[in-house]
């Protein structure tokens, strides 16, 4: 069974920086690729950044400059780094793994269940 789980949310003000970190658990032989993703109240969830077991690496449009993504593979860990954080930020961000591969399996998708970030202005 593989899991993810989050951590690294809370409240920040304007301006400030939160690093957010999710590892994955299991009998995991590779992940293709792991990524962020985020949903405000009552929107739909987004895609944040992204980064293959490769290093390359995608960002939305909205935190390219602010936000760094990075990954241990042999921890089978990606971080989010968020500097600048602005109130529309705000959301539960969600981690997910792509195109995982164990000893009876290949091909599969996983979620975490999601760390809340909270920016004040």
């Amino acid at each position: 069974q593989v899991q993810l789980v989050e951590s690294g949310g809370g409240l920040v003000q304007a301006g400030g920086s939160l690093r957010l970190s999710c590892a994955a658990s299991g009998s995991i032989f590779s992940i293709n690729a792991m990524g962020w993703y985020r949903q405000a109240p009552e929107k739909q969830r987004e895609l944040v950044a992204t980064i293959t077991s490769g290093g390359i690496t995608n960002y939305a449009d909205s935190v390219k400059g602010r936000f760094t993504i990075s990954r241990d593979n042999a921890k089978n860990t990606v971080y989010l780094q968020m500097n600048s954080l602005k109130p529309e930020d705000t959301a539960v961000y969600y981690c997910k793994a792509a195109g995982v591969f164990g000893r009876n399996f290949g091909g599969m998708d996983y979620w975490g269940k999601g760390t809340l970030v909270t920016v004040s202005s």
